[in-house]
């Protein structure tokens, strides 16, 4: 995986001229050779891990690549983050088998500032992530160039995930559809965009060689399951997803079904679980529905078919060309991160998922959604750009969002709902004492709002499926019909009350 995944190189842009000139043009003598850049990236949580290392993994091969992991409430386990390294290229491939230990917050920083990088890749949690650039602009005069970004599927676009980064010098999406969806949505915030474009690291064509058998057949033999920590939510309807998963295993003896799971018990995950799968797979189920972790490369490795509500993972399937469904029997709506899928040939249901009937992704949907030619990409040549004008001393900071910075009472509160035990400040006990109370009265009022007038989930479509599909009818209806595509984009989520309890929860941006 190593290499400009856009044709871009260290040297597409402004030159380099070595340390800061504060102003001054840097120039270089004609026999000079442009000094290497060197990126850190910074991770905690699962899919933040993931996303981040393999991220840098697709930097230009001529730039030096280094990569922490910072202590947070949420930071993977060492399994996890062994799980999130496999594959990377030569320059990472040694965190597959020795990932690093977290180190807190402080440690980070003062390490960036001791020995500055030319650009930080900031893969963390939405309220770590702002907490992180936020430290990097106070402490660190010659600051290094900032990157942030979402992991995964991330339309409908989210004023959260714009909200903690807006001070980033850049933000990574992985789309056309999504970087539209997020230039509207900060705009009405009144944050410049900053949004570029990169092809989802682990979504590019992986081949489709499976496991072998003795003779050196490739084997396929297995439906995995692709499960979320919190779509569903309901534990009922985890339940329900579990009973079709059985009939599944049942009707098809021959196949391996796998609920995939992310996280083992004890480990945390970007999202909070509140129901797993494991827990809920009955005693009586068949021998050959089986629940396993490990990286999802490997178990595509050896799939027939990938099913999902809304992962990430059907876009690895999709790139491998591994059949796949989204099941939408809960419907079609934000809730379930599903909305993407309307007109991908991959939608589906439990009555598709039993019988054994999954879809193909359509080539009219790829180009807007995640399979965009690679050289449509620019986030490598925009961060060239801006780790020039850093050369130049002519980088501009951006504006935060967060229009009450308050004082160093109000940044230790917001360092407390970031790191949660992981700060140990007397000032953190302190704002947690002053703050808690207060943000407790406002759940509470929140709930007794929320009971008097409960807020419908915004569906935008009906269950649909393959037979649907096969027969020529949508099985859509209202605005997600084809041709509305637009309509549905224009449905990003607006912006409410930009200052409600933004700190980590469910949603952890």
């Amino acid at each position: 995986m190593s290499g400009p995944v856009d044709g871009a190189s260290a040297l597409d842009g402004p030159g380099d001229g070595g340390a800061p000139t504060l102003g001054l043009e840097a120039r270089l003598p004609s026999d000079a050779s442009p000094r290497v850049r060197r990126v850190v990236g910074l991770v905690d949580t699962d899919s933040f891990a993931k996303w981040g290392a393999h991220l840098l993994a697709t930097a230009p091969a001529d730039w030096d690549l280094e990569l922490r992991t910072v202590a947070t409430p949420r930071s993977a386990s060492p399994k996890q983050l062994r799980s999130a390294f496999r594959g990377l290229d030569r320059r990472l491939a040694h965190l597959h088998r020795e990932p690093p230990a977290p180190k807190d917050v402080d440690a980070v920083v003062e390490e960036l500032r001791q020995d500055p990088p030319d650009a930080v890749l900031v893969s963390l949690i939405g309220p770590v992530a702002e907490l992180v650039i936020d430290e990097v602009h106070r402490r660190i005069p010659d600051r290094p160039v900032l990157v942030s970004g979402l992991p995964g599927i991330s339309f409908p676009s989210k004023w959260k995930g714009i909200f903690f980064r807006a001070r980033a010098d850049l933000f990574v999406l992985h789309s056309h559809r999504e970087v539209r969806a997020y230039e509207e949505t900060a705009r009405e915030g009144g944050v410049e965009p900053h949004f570029a474009l990169a092809t989802l690291p682990f979504a590019r064509s992986a081949g489709k060689a499976g496991m072998t058998d003795g003779a050196g057949a490739s084997v396929r033999d297995s439906v995995v399951f692709a499960a979320q920590p919190s779509v569903p939510f309901e534990r009922a309807d985890r339940a329900l997803v579990v009973r079709w998963l059985v009939d599944t295993a049942r009707e098809h003896p021959e196949w391996r079904v796998v609920i995939k799971t992310r996280a083992a018990a004890g480990e945390h995950q970007t999202h909070r679980e509140e129901h797993p799968y494991p827990g809920l797979v009955p005693a009586d189920a068949p021998i050959n529905l089986v629940v396993e972790s490990g990286p999802m490369a490997e178990h595509l490795d050896r799939a027939v078919a990938l099913v999902t509500i809304s992962s990430t993972a059907v876009l690895e399937a999709a790139a491998r060309g591994v059949p796949a469904l989204t099941l939408t029997d809960f419907g079609i709506g934000r809730h379930l991160i599903n909305e993407v899928f309307v007109g991908s040939g991959l939608e589906g249901d439990a009555v598709d998922l039993v019988e054994g009937r999954f879809g193909v992704v359509r080539p009219e949907w790829m180009r807007d959604n995640y399979f965009h030619p690679a050289s449509e990409n620019d986030w490598q040549h925009r961060l060239v750009e801006l780790m020039g004008r850093r050369d130049a001393g002519t980088l501009v900071d951006r504006a935060p969002a967060r229009r009450s910075r308050g004082g160093v009472l109000r940044r230790a509160w917001e360092r407390k709902n970031a790191l949660g035990g992981a700060d140990r400040s007397p000032l953190g006990l302190l704002a947690l004492g002053i703050g808690a109370p207060i943000r407790g009265a406002k759940r509470l009022a929140r709930r007794v709002r929320a009971m008097a007038d409960p807020p419908a989930p915004v569906v935008v479509a009906a269950p649909t499926s393959q037979r649907a599909a096969a027969s020529g009818s949508s099985g859509l209806s209202g605005p997600s019909a084809p041709g509305a595509t637009a309509g549905v984009a224009a449905r990003s989520e607006r912006l409410g009350d930009r200052e409600q309890e933004l700190v980590a929860g469910r949603d952890a941006g």
